[in-house]
């Protein structure tokens, strides 16, 4: 069994408004926001604002939300960096990789030819990520 949800955590308190984030979509439901740690330009994280740990104990009724909005974010990310693909990535536990434990959806637009860099490989500019995430609500403005 995992353990309880942790109301602390960094997603959490994005959500509350404790900590800044760099926002490119938001509705009832859910919340995307660039990554300050992005593996590629435009990385996006997408959120349900519902409480779950991780997919395994997120109610099924969170997830159809949550994908649709991975969806929408996945095709305005890849027109706004002229992406040659999108890699969608989920962890749950720190067995699967996961760092923060409030269920994440990683939207990464992709270039042929191009790896990511290391997800750890440090905090990105925050004027940076704040164009990154204006170039993504045009594009998803302009669908």
């Amino acid at each position: 069994m995992s353990p309880a949800y942790d109301p602390d955590n960094i997603f959490a308190k994005i959500l509350r408004g404790e900590i800044p984030a760099a926002k490119v979509y938001e509705d009832a439901e859910t919340l995307a926001f660039l990554d300050v740690m992005p593996q590629a330009q435009g990385h996006t994280l997408v959120i349900p604002k519902s409480p779950s740990r991780g997919l395994l104990d997120a109610e099924p009724a969170a997830l159809a939300p949550l994908m649709a909005t991975v969806q929408r974010v996945a095709r305005a990310v890849k027109d706004a960096f002229a992406a040659d693909g999108v890699t969608i990535l989920q962890y749950n536990e720190p067995a699967g990789g996961q760092t923060v434990f409030h269920l994440h959806v990683h939207v990464i637009p992709r270039h042929e030819g191009v790896a990511l860099t290391r997800h750890a490989g440090g905090m990105a500019d925050g004027a940076r990520l704040e164009a990154d995430a204006e170039r993504i609500r045009a594009a998803l403005t302009a669908a």
